[in-house]
């Protein structure tokens, strides 16, 4: 699949691109096949995130799984910028225990775009699955000045 990288002070992303979605967002990406239109597009909106630049990715977007993990999804992606939710604000809206939801935000495929580390647990911060855990989490809040508790 393609891929672009993009430095950025959280550590080089790797945006992966399938079928005109993205896909997939890991650490210690590289730049790999063509170089899409769609990919340049999510290298300027992660460059301008990283920059403080941009509230709010505008990208097309595909989680493989299942519809509950796309709900998740979904409710993670349109959190915006400086607010956070809990696992459990996500539960109620979807009608499900938070366990499970804590599990889908886990199990994110495109952590930053789609804003997993805007989701708290009820008593703390919770998990972070993308690298270096619960310090990039709270890395990605500061810069996006949403937790005031964390500052």
């Amino acid at each position: 699949m393609p891929m672009i990288a993009v430095e950025t002070q959280f550590g080089c992303l790797g945006v992966e691109e399938t079928d005109g979605a993205i896909t997939r967002l890991v650490w210690n990406g590289r730049n790999q096949g063509p170089e899409t239109p769609l990919l340049q597009e999510a290298a300027a909106q992660l460059a301008a995130y990283d920059q403080g630049r941009l509230e709010r990715f505008d990208l097309p977007y595909r989680v493989q799984g299942s519809t509950f993990q796309q709900q998740v999804c979904d409710l993670m992606y349109a959190i915006p910028l400086g607010e956070t939710r809990t696992y459990g604000d996500i539960a109620k809206e979807l009608g499900q225990p938070p366990q499970p939801v804590g599990q889908a935000c886990g199990a994110n495929p495109i952590p930053v775009i789609i804003p997993c580390h805007r989701v708290l647990a009820a008593n703390g911060l919770g998990g972070f699955s993308g690298d270096g855990g619960v310090e990039t989490k709270v890395a990605l809040l500061r810069h996006e000045r949403a937790a005031g508790l964390l500052i």
